[in-house]
């Protein structure tokens, strides 16, 4: 079984980009505690990050044919914008399930929406690296129901 997770915009710039909201983890130590938990559940891990929205509408695609048992994504601000994204995710078969390191619900009002809900199998949010190490537990959860 293996399991996508996504990266979206900005999100490369974990560990520069505004510590009080993400932290001082950086994008490669995010992936590096998904392998981590990967290879504890027994699972196989893919990560893939673009800041061009069609590039991650692409890889989208590309998981309905490489195995991908599961979606993890934290979009980043394409989370509240991009319906494309939402489209393509709609296409798998895959659950998805949607986390953010900061809670949005308690940021700007922009960010309490989610255009990625109605194709996910939930969201989680406001904890950290942890929201990524739970969403990877949930994915995994689900596709071996």
């Amino acid at each position: 079984m293996n399991i996508l997770v996504l990266h979206g915009v900005n999100l490369n710039m974990f560990g520069r980009r505004d510590p009080a909201q993400y932290g001082t983890a950086t994008l490669a130590d995010i992936d590096a505690a998904l392998a981590a938990l990967a290879a504890e559940l027994g699972v196989g891990l893919s990560t893939f990050q673009t800041n061009h929205e069609g590039e991650m509408v692409e890889r989208i695609h590309q998981a309905l044919d490489d195995g991908t048992a599961g979606v993890v994504i934290n979009a980043g601000a394409w989370t509240h914008t991009s319906h494309a994204i939402a489209d393509a995710l709609a296409i798998l078969t895959a659950p998805v399930v949607e986390v953010h390191m900061s809670n949005v619900h308690a940021r700007e009002p922009f960010r309490h929406e989610s255009v990625l809900a109605r194709v996910s199998a939930g969201s989680i949010a406001g904890f950290g690296v942890m929201s990524y190490l739970l969403g990877l537990r949930a994915a995994v959860a689900l596709a071996r129901r």
